[in-house]
């Protein structure tokens, strides 16, 4: 007789974990970068396995396998412990060209220059330890959860004797850089803060202000500098790894955090971003807080960019989602994100941006602003419509997908007797001269395609240069060479615009591209739709539109 087959028995699938490895061999896959800083900090062995090391081994038992986001750059096991390590690295290796202690004699700076860059190192390391306190929820097999203010997670697992653990992501966490504070004397001891503190009063508050992403006003911090430069490189460099590798990961999500640092670093030293002053940037009224827009964004990317950081948007529009996105802003309403106001001495209306609270840039200032008297909100006055007149045509409903960002209105006063657009023209003639023109594109588009064709509308606004995109009777014309202009290869913009319906076809089934003269001469583009653009009138355009037809 046959013997009986063993059966098979099948187990729900569970969450296996992560192994609660030993720090020699949670360290043994870092070898290599491990030893590229041994390189660059330049000192003999001994002294790297007394200083430095000893750090390494505390941050990795701190951070164990723990990923640093959920779905995001680093998320494999051990993300947060190769994200501290690479920026370490790099903001290490940034020291070499910068000198910290420039204004104090040859013998002082002798001193004092390892002491920066062993505290730049650290910076780099800890950049990233407040998500242990804000962003997990770590738990052995019966349950019991990691204090983590108390205790490495190396250490704590070692107590529990627990074979493995578990991670939890909280939801809707908020990030709050301050806790990495907390969190820091668990990887750095007070002799090394001792050692760092030494014959100077400013090195420990530098690194502290770096870690807590709090501006140190009326001094230009050049380690958190070099930290931010570092840690901007290295989430970009995982983010395109990932996305040849993984798919497309959340882009600009990590980016708020700069645009942030450069809002407070204008508001504390830049003279037009002092509040109230004429042709100030900031407005301070009794409904808030307003920043000067898209004005404001120009002078954030020209800091951004001299700080060379990598990914960060130029944009105005992308700048306004991710703030509006991470609560920095508020939007105006529903169909509107930003807000019109009125100052003092203002000829005409402003369009500006509106802070959350105002303490997210003017908390740390010495000597805070007067607030207005009055609100700054600017509300044209309500005129009653003549007896028998037709109703005013409402704006276009946004495109599935699209932020629900609405035209703007004309002035006040202006003639509501719009003449129809005229094919080809350089400039739309149904737009009044004191519209702004802006993209106003999906979130989800390319943002290489977005900041190029941001670029291209923008020239429509008086001052910004000759028009290079013109208005037909379907939408906006944007010539292909624009693009190329810009890096981006046609076949790319076209492919990003039709999978976001942003496109106006000749035919359903046509090609995407359309030819219009331009400038005097036959040009191949793509027809923007017309919704998707700020400042141009859609009644102007549907008669325009029933003339052609």
């Amino acid at each position: 007789m046959a013997a009986m087959p063993t059966p098979i028995t099948s187990y729900p699938a569970s969450d296996p974990g992560f192994s609660a490895l030993p720090i020699e061999e949670l360290l043994a896959g870092e070898n290599d970068l491990i030893a590229r800083i041994k390189l660059c900090y330049g000192t003999d062995r001994d002294s790297f396995e007394r200083d430095v090391l000893p750090l390494i081994r505390r941050y990795a038992a701190c951070v164990h396998l723990l990923p640093a986001t959920a779905d995001n750059y680093f998320s494999k096991p051990g993300g947060l412990l190769r994200l501290g390590l690479e920026t370490a690295f790099f903001s290490l290796q940034g020291t070499d060209a910068h000198i910290f202690s420039g204004r104090m004699s040859i013998s002082a700076r002798r001193q004092l220059e390892p002491r920066w860059r062993h505290a730049t190192f650290i910076a780099g390391l800890c950049c990233e330890l407040h998500r242990l306190m804000s962003h997990v929820i770590v738990t052995d097999a019966a349950g019991e959860a990691w204090p983590a203010f108390l205790t490495p997670l190396a250490d704590w697992l070692a107590t529990q004797r627990a074979e493995r653990y578990f991670l939890r992501w909280r939801p809707q966490a908020i990030e709050a850089r301050g806790l990495g504070l907390y969190a820091l004397p668990l990887v750095v001891p007070p002799a090394v803060m001792a050692d760092l503190s030494e014959g100077n009063t400013v090195i420990v508050p530098h690194l502290l202000a770096s870690i807590n992403g709090i501006p140190i006003y009326r001094e230009h911090n050049v380690l958190d500098e070099l930290v931010r430069r570092s840690l901007a490189l290295v989430i970009d460099r995982n983010l395109a790894a990932s996305a040849d590798r993984y798919g497309s990961p959340q882009y600009g999500s990590h980016l708020e955090r700069y645009l942030v640092d450069a809002l407070r670093r204008l508001a504390s030293s830049h003279p037009a971003w002092i509040p109230n002053r004429e042709k100030a940037r900031l407005w301070l009224g009794q409904d808030g807080l307003f920043l000067v827009w898209p004005g404001g964004a120009e002078d954030v990317h020209q800091l951004l960019e001299s700080d060379q950081l990598a990914g960060i948007p130029k944009a105005p529009e992308t700048m306004l989602e991710l703030l509006l996105a991470a609560g920095v802003f508020e939007a105006a309403g529903t169909e509107r994100s930003t807000w019109s106001i009125l100052p003092p001495g203002a000829r005409a209306p402003l369009e500006a941006a509106k802070f959350s609270t105002s303490a997210i840039i003017l908390g740390g200032i010495d000597s805070p602003p007067e607030i207005l008297p009055q609100a700054l909100e600017f509300k044209p006055p309500a005129t009653p419509a003549s007896a028998g007149s037709p109703p005013t045509p409402s704006a276009p409903t946004s495109a599935p997908g699209s932020p629900q960002l609405s035209l703007i209105p004309p002035p006040a006063g202006d003639d509501t007797n719009t003449t129809p657009v005229e094919e080809g023209s350089g400039s739309p003639s149904q737009a009044s001269a004191q519209s702004t023109f802006a993209l106003q594109a999906p979130m989800r588009l390319n943002p290489l395609v977005r900041d190029a064709l941001a670029n291209a509308v923008r020239t429509l606004n008086e001052g910004m240069g000759p028009p290079i995109v013109c208005t037909v009777a379907e939408g906006l014309f944007v010539p292909l060479d624009e693009f190329v202009r810009r890096g981006v290869q046609p076949s790319q913009a076209m492919r990003a615009l039709s999978e976001t319906n942003m496109l106006v076809k000749q035919t359903p089934n046509g090609p995407p591209t359309q030819s219009h003269e331009f400038n005097g001469h036959p040009a191949i583009g793509i027809v923007l739709d017309l919704r998707y653009v700020s400042g141009l009138n859609s009644a102007a355009f549907a008669a325009s539109s029933e003339e052609n037809s």
